[in-house]
């Protein structure tokens, strides 16, 4: 079953990448997507042999390197923690599968698009159930080759090359830092398979390395690392600029990989590495700040952005934050909770998004759409569904998780935790106003587009409508259904057993009640907030915008990042490759290497070709000096 569940989703990528042309569209999306669902189905049972059987496995299916006192299997190391990351990456991926025979049905390259989405589902699954970090590599480097591919899918566009080739580059300078963690782990314990390193974390605790002259304690050290990693996959700010710009590959591709799978691996990586974070409080403070940090600059950026993907892919940064601070506190648990509900709402959204860019034809400013509730009511509900339940509305799904988040920041009781807590609360409920915002600039309001009469917009078809339906329900029951297990009752853990270390079980104290109560209080003062704002008064957050433009357009150009690297490094990395290129390469290496030598081998037979006259008296005159000049030296001898 261990097996199937991996390799279901690799045997439809070479169906439909090497076949689709013989086998038909329909037949590489019928293929692939039962594959793909099948292989949920039977993670879904799995996860429920997890929770009753506590059933654990470690299946090597294959020796991969055996070299020196390196020693790497590919395994499928099944626990509590890949068990449910099984269940959210081939969960949702079954749906988006399903959402892209209708999405994509007018484009003439599905079969390549299906083996695609396939392929990152294998990646991903490849990088969940590692037992070492040279496979959790592998996947880890694996889903960002297929996210280029996903990206600039519609590689005609200028727009989405820059995207994908974008996500690329900043991705790697996040893996060069996984990398160097990966070999200073290797240097230290001479194994890189989670078990034994673990195991041998105390005895490296007062160890320090010496590196220009910098003394770093080693621990410390390779949580950084790994961490740098963890930022570039899971867009944390500084490596961050990747993600709204991969908006311009189609959108079931931005639930696929910006919902819960790519950008979730980062948060995974820090959860599997707790027994290492744990020893290490000062990196897990910096994760704590940075997390904060994101979840707030996510939020106050989205509060102004236009396109109705990009708003939601800055919601995905933010709550990535949030999943972040969450583990910095050592809630892991807490942060794998909300990635778990994360994945229905979010995944929901980004859905429901391309079924409003379906139906308003590639259309995706929320400026040119309003007035449509009426017209798409299927996708209207469900989009409220999945508002409702991101922004933390009282018992849906990130009600439980995202104010689990805050109280354990709270409880923490040192000033991280408490600045974490209030910066949580504060992003609460700017994310509920810009997502409101979306709502009521979307479906209500008068009708803004020229380019389509609203007599022409239309519902999705069913093959959309049904993975949106089937979301909302987890959108709207997984938080309830699932605290208990995940947090647990009164502070215990047992469902995660060993996969997640705690050397400090987490506080089973309760916030004052004031505390609990305000983030819900903000999250439901902000829809009579947003409606006034944005559809009974429009002219008020215009009028806002205009006093303070100053603002407006820091916000609006995402705290300038992007032209900040573009001065920094873009640049000058274009300016150092020309002068490498024209004077190191072009005047030194080439000028006394290859051309050097040639011109001069030129330049010597064009002088030698001057002695080629065909004159004959010439020849006899040189011959002749030829002779005086040896039977001299002959007599001077």
């Amino acid at each position: 079953m261990e097996i199937s569940i991996l390799f279901l989703p690799l045997i439809a990528s070479i169906i439909s990448g090497f076949f689709g042309r013989y086998i038909g569209d329909r037949n590489s999306e019928i293929v692939t997507s039962t594959l793909v669902s099948i292989s949920a189905l039977l993670s879904i049972y799995l996860l429920y042999q997890v929770i009753v059987n506590q059933y654990e496995e470690n299946i090597i299916i294959a020796t991969w390197i055996n070299s020196g006192s390196l020693d790497v299997n590919w395994s499928m190391l099944i626990d509590p923690l890949s068990a449910v990351m099984l269940v959210v990456v081939t969960f949702v991926s079954s749906l988006v599968h399903i959402y892209s025979i209708g999405y994509m049905s007018h484009d003439p390259h599905k079969p390549r698009f299906m083996a695609y989405l396939s392929l990152f589902t294998f990646a991903m699954l490849m990088l969940v159930t590692s037992d070492n970090f040279i496979q959790l590599f592998f996947g880890w480097e694996g889903v960002g080759l297929c996210s280029y591919f996903l990206i600039g899918f519609w590689f005609r566009k200028e727009s989405a090359n820059a995207a994908a080739i974008k996500a690329f580059v900043v991705n790697r300078v996040g893996d060069f830092g996984f990398a160097l963690g990966i070999f200073l782990i290797f240097y230290l314990f001479g194994t890189v398979n989670y078990s034994e390193v673990f195991q041998q974390i105390p005895t490296v605790i007062g160890k320090n390395l010496s590196f220009l002259g910098f003394e770093i304690k080693a621990i410390d050290l390779i949580c950084l690392l790994l961490f740098i990693g963890a930022m570039g996959k899971s867009a944390q700010i500084l490596l961050h600029t990747w993600l709204p710009d991969a908006m311009e590959g189609p959108t079931p591709v931005s639930a696929l990989i910006h919902a819960a799978t790519m950008v979730t691996a980062g948060v995974f990586l820090v959860v599997r590495c707790s027994p290492i974070y744990e020893y290490s409080p000062l990196i897990l403070n910096l994760i704590t700040i940075i997390g904060m940090i994101t979840a707030f600059f996510a939020a106050t950026v989205a509060l102004v952005q236009t396109d109705i993907k990009k708003i939601i892919a800055y919601s995905t940064c933010s709550q990535l934050g949030y999943m972040f601070f969450a583990a910095g506190v050592g809630a892991y648990n807490v942060a794998m909770f909300h990635l778990f509900t994360h994945a229905f709402f979010k995944a929901l959204l980004f859905l429901g998004s391309g079924s409003v860019i379906h139906a308003f034809k590639d259309e995706q400013n929320i400026n040119n759409m309003g007035g449509v509730w009426k017209k798409l009511p299927y996708t209207y509900a469900l989009m409220i569904v999945g508002t409702l339940a991101l922004t933390g509305f009282p018992f849906l799904s990130g009600f439980y998780s995202k104010d689990a988040i805050i109280e354990f920041a709270y409880l923490k009781g040192n000033t991280t935790g408490y600045y974490a807590a209030g910066i949580g609360i504060i992003t609460a409920f700017l994310t509920s106003i810009y997502s409101w915002r979306l709502i009521f600039k979307t479906f209500h309001g008068k009708y803004n587009n020229r380019d389509i009469k609203i007599e022409e917009m239309h519902e999705s078809p069913v093959v959309m409508l049904f993975p949106l339906f089937v979301l909302s329900i987890g959108a709207i029951f997984a938080g309830f259904l699932f605290k208990g297990l995940f947090i647990g009752h009164n502070g215990d853990n047992f469902f995660w057993a060993e996969s997640i270390k705690f050397l400090e079980p987490l506080s089973t104290e309760h916030p004052p009640i004031w505390f609990l109560l305000l983030t819900p209080c903000l999250v439901l003062l902000s829809i009579p907030i947003s409606y006034y704002l944005f559809v009974k008064n429009k002219q008020l957050p215009n009028a806002i915008a205009s006093i303070n433009k100053p603002l407006y357009k820091f916000l609006f150009n995402k705290w300038y990042f992007d032209e900040l690297y573009e001065l920094i490094f873009i640049k000058s990395s274009k300016k150092l490759g020309l002068f490498l290129w024209k004077f190191c390469d072009g005047t030194i290496i080439d000028g006394f290497g290859p051309d050097g030598i040639s011109s001069f081998i030129k330049k010597c037979s064009i002088k030698a070709t001057k002695f080629q006259s065909g004159f004959i008296y010439q020849y006899a005159f040189v011959m002749l000096i030829g002779f005086s000049a040896l039977l001299t030296f002959l007599i001077v001898k």
